[in-house]
């Protein structure tokens, strides 16, 4: 941990705090959350530049599982930077992806961890010096992230918890008597979300991984598909461990390019103190 963070960080009581406090010290980390899905919040002088969490994909997997760039292009860019400090610009230098492409997908891929960490309660939390992430953008404050993540959990709720339970439930296709158009009529992100439920086996993240598309994108989705009455929970098993479903994309069209209340609280304890409508 970096010399020092504990004194000056002691009175936090969750992530955002945190992260307002290492704003007016415009300090530069990365904090380490861990938990289900945890994960890693890359600072830059007081900014928030970057997120990485097994609960969404990151700017890595937006690109290959999109089809954006091919396995070879991302290994040799990897092979060019083994400290990953400058994997951004290496992608820009070899005309890989565009400068302002890739500032959008960063960002989206920021505001998109930081929904999908608002989601569950992390255990702890810790600083610890800079660590080399893949970002392109000037970051971002702590208030703007908060914002943006209260925007998309108001967006998408029903009820009390009704966003984490969609985020965490296998879909299935549900039998329908509609008439057949209806699917044909359907814009290709719906499509394909529909047909990455076809085994019942996928959660929101699941689909998010496989189709290379933001977590709250694919959710927004998967609400809209409900509402059609296109799709439904899972309920033929009542197994409830955690989702192993492959994270391939299915045959169809090919895809187009802090809530505070649910944030880690400080353990009593412990010493270390440690988010406009969807884009495909």
């Amino acid at each position: 941990m970096t010399a020092g963070t504990e004194e000056p960080l002691a009175d936090s009581r969750n992530v955002p705090a945190l992260l307002a406090a290492l704003r007016t010290q415009r300090r530069s980390c990365t904090v380490v959350v861990t938990g289900t899905p945890g994960g890693s919040i890359h600072v830059r002088e007081g900014l928030v530049v970057a997120m990485e969490t097994p609960g969404a994909p990151g700017v890595e997997g937006l690109l290959l599982r999109s089809g954006r760039i091919g396995e070879p292009e991302w290994s040799a860019v990897r092979a060019s930077d083994t400290t990953h400090e400058h994997l951004a610009a290496e992608l820009v230098d070899r005309g890989l992806v565009g400068a302002g492409e890739l500032e959008v997908i960063s960002l989206g891929a920021l505001f998109d961890a930081a929904f999908a960490l608002s989601l569950a309660v992390p255990d702890s939390w810790e600083v610890t010096d800079p660590v080399p992430t893949l970002y392109r953008n000037a970051g971002v404050t702590p208030e703007r992230l908060l914002g943006e993540v209260s925007r998309r959990i108001n967006f998408l709720a029903g009820e009390p918890g009704s966003v984490a339970a969609l985020a965490r439930t296998r879909m299935q296709p549900a039998p329908t008597t509609h008439n057949p158009g209806t699917v044909e009529r359907l814009p290709a992100r719906h499509r394909n979300v529909l047909a990455a439920t076809a085994d019942g086996r996928r959660t929101a993240r699941d689909i998010a991984f496989a189709l290379g598309r933001g977590l709250f994108a694919v959710m927004v989705d998967l609400r809209h598909l409900l509402d059609l009455g296109l799709v439904r929970p899972h309920t033929a098993s009542t197994d409830r461990r955690p989702s192993t479903a492959p994270r391939i994309a299915p045959s169809a069209d090919a895809p187009s390019a802090l809530d505070s209340a649910s944030l880690p609280r400080r353990i009593p304890g412990r010493n270390s103190a440690p988010a406009p409508r969807p884009h495909d």
